[in-house]
């Protein structure tokens, strides 16, 4: 059996095994739920079901992490293997706000860091008064 129908069949039988119904909705809604980066779309996700395609690395840390399984659960010990070799090569250290953020607060926030200091200053200026207004609202 190869790999990606390998997958898909762990995928669904742990998916069932935690009281989640197999279908391409329901996990695209919870994977992006639980996912740091990009969300991922239908299509995607059905072709995971279906066995035609594998997650990248990041994606099946995701889906390992969120459905508390290790990654053989998922895929095959080689293939775990090779994640874990990945990703300990390449661990990015995160700002706090970065683990914290939803998707569109991340982008939020790059963009603000492309701007030219002086904007960057006004914006400072503003999310403060509007904190502080909030704050005496209360």
């Amino acid at each position: 059996m190869n790999e990606r129908k390998l997958f898909a069949e762990n995928l669904k039988k742990i998916l069932v095994e935690k009281g989640i119904t197999p279908k391409a909705s329901v996990l695209e809604r919870e994977f992006n739920l639980h996912h740091y980066g990009k969300p991922i779309g239908l299509h995607a996700v059905a072709r995971w079901l279906r066995g035609e395609a594998l997650p990248s690395l990041a994606r099946l840390r995701t889906l390992a992490d969120w459905l508390e399984v290790e990654l053989t659960e998922l895929v095959s010990n080689e293939t775990a293997y090779k994640i874990n070799k990945v990703e300990k090569q390449k661990e990015p250290s995160k700002h706090i706000w970065e683990t914290a953020a939803s998707y569109q607060d991340q982008v939020l926030f790059e963009t603000f860091l492309k701007l030219p200091q002086e904007q960057r200053k006004i914006v400072r200026e503003v999310i403060i008064a509007m904190h502080k207004a909030y704050r005496e609202n209360k």
